[in-house]
């Protein structure tokens, strides 16, 4: 490998219009400084990218001192994959901005674009996309492992909403993928991480939504059987209108939720609802809520969809110590709500948290093989995650987390969704990841990246 110095770095600066920081210079601290705390990794230089010609020279860079690449876009990696060691971070929150044509109904958006800015941007025009919870999260990497959030049963995952996407490639080509260009990476692209390329722009189909209907409904956690035994029920047959997920949680100190039941280990659910907003009719929807057992507190309201986006950054921001797992299940059996009940009593800090995301609804109506993604079938998208904001409290959450995962995992579908990995993981968990789609993928792989030189992410290595 390659070293990264002051001469080389000299000639890289010269090539981009975009900054490049290097370790001593102002800003490499805030650089390295990511969403999850527990990542402490030291690039030797952040090539930070405003534009395609930019992103081309720094991959040129890399390649030419064979040096290592990772590739960020400043959101919520959990296991930090936008940091290496020693070698050069491409970093795309440079190119974070939004273009909605209403008429066409699309919205374009930089690779470095916040969720949050396209909520904003296409809220104007009554429209919006199936993104992820968090406005702070990072469309590029969302989209391209999937994503899904309150939209999803209604408008699909993320993938379903993409028409093309700007790619540059190993070798410093820049192409457009989408059904009728590179249908092959394409379709990689949907689902199949940031293995193949690194995308500058994605230009995506906007839906009609506006002010939504939101709740909250939560029960003390001794009544977590009860609650997911009813819920595993009710929600595959409700409206898809009317999403919910279902969490493990300790009750946050501030509204909607009242003083009384602040701090209190609770289950819940956390509702939106895209349909007619007709007075009553999301309360008459979620009168239901009574039938597992009377609630600790039931909520709802309505709002702009933007601001149900933002409603989680102020109690988890950037900066927390983070590990998370996830899992994919077709059901909630009786054997996984028993694992579930006891490790949501033992949450071992107040932000630990547990959700069973749905992605069944319009998610279901896209074929097994259209995509990467490899669980059409799947009811249920969960992620546990031990969150704390002391380091000393590291070890703590990340055995919570792994315990929990490691228990629940005979009850599941035997993969997770790729941007809830934990950690850089073996080829063996990439294949139950992507199931029957891991060999295609290996083989797209192959043609447009023979050598690996984006393996600094949940690594699908080319096909031989």
């Amino acid at each position: 490998m390659g070293i990264i110095n002051g001469p080389t770095l000299d000639r890289l600066r010269e090539e981009m219009r975009g900054p490049v920081i290097a370790s001593g210079d102002p800003g490499y601290d805030e650089a390295r400084n990511i969403y999850n705390a527990m990542i402490d990794r030291r690039p030797a230089a952040f090539a930070q990218c405003v534009d395609v010609a930019d992103v081309r020279a720094a991959i040129a860079f890399a390649h030419d001192i064979e040096v290592e690449l990772a590739v960020s876009g400043r959101g919520h990696s959990g296991p930090g994959l936008g940091l290496v060691d020693d070698g050069l971070t491409l970093d795309l929150s440079p190119m974070n901005w939004v273009r909605v044509d209403p008429a066409a109904g699309i919205a374009q958006v930089g690779g470095g674009t916040q969720i949050g800015a396209i909520d904003h941007a296409a809220h104007a025009f009554g429209l919006g996309m199936p993104t992820g919870i968090m406005s702070t999260t990072g469309i590029g990497g969302l989209t391209l492992g999937g994503g899904h959030g309150h939209l999803t049963r209604k408008y699909g995952l993320t993938i379903d909403s993409l028409q093309s996407a700007d790619v540059v490639l190993a070798d410093g080509a820049f192409v457009t993928a989408s059904e009728q260009e590179h249908p092959d990476l394409f379709w990689a692209l949907r689902g199949g991480g940031g293995n193949f390329g690194v995308v500058t722009s994605f230009t995506f189909n906007l839906h009609p939504v506006s002010t939504v209907g939101v709740g909250a409904t939560v029960w003390p956690v001794d009544r977590t059987p009860d609650i997911l035994r009813w819920y595993r029920e009710f929600l595959p047959t409700a409206p898809e209108d009317l999403n919910g997920f279902f969490a493990l949680l300790t009750v946050p100190p501030g509204p909607p939720f009242p003083e009384p039941i602040h701090g209190q280990k609770m289950c819940g659910v956390i509702w939106c609802d895209t349909g007619d907003l007709e007075e009553g009719r999301l309360e008459e929807a979620l009168s239901v809520v009574n039938d597992p057992a009377p609630p600790a507190f039931h909520f709802t309201t309505s709002m702009p969809y933007p601001a149900l986006q933002t409603m989680f950054d102020e109690l988890i921001p950037k900066g927390l110590q983070w590990y998370w797992r996830g899992a994919f299940f077709d059901e909630i059996t009786d054997a996984a709500i028993e694992v579930h009940d006891r490790y949501g009593h033992g949450m071992p800090t107040e932000l630990s948290t547990m959700h069973l995301y749905p992605v069944d609804g319009a998610a279901h109506r896209v074929g097994a093989d259209d995509t990467a993604w490899a669980y059409r079938d799947a009811m249920w998208s969960a992620v546990i995650g031990g969150i704390d904001p002391d380091p000393a409290n590291a070890d703590l959450v990340r055995r919570w987390c792994v315990d929990y995962s490691t228990d629940l995992h005979p009850h599941s579908m035997g993969g997770s969704y790729v941007n809830f990995l934990g950690s850089k993981e073996s080829p063996e968990r990439l294949q139950a990841t992507y199931r029957g789609h891991y060999d295609r993928l290996a083989s797209i792989k192959r043609d447009y990246d023979p050598e690996n030189f984006f393996q600094a992410n949940q690594n699908i290595p080319p096909a031989s």
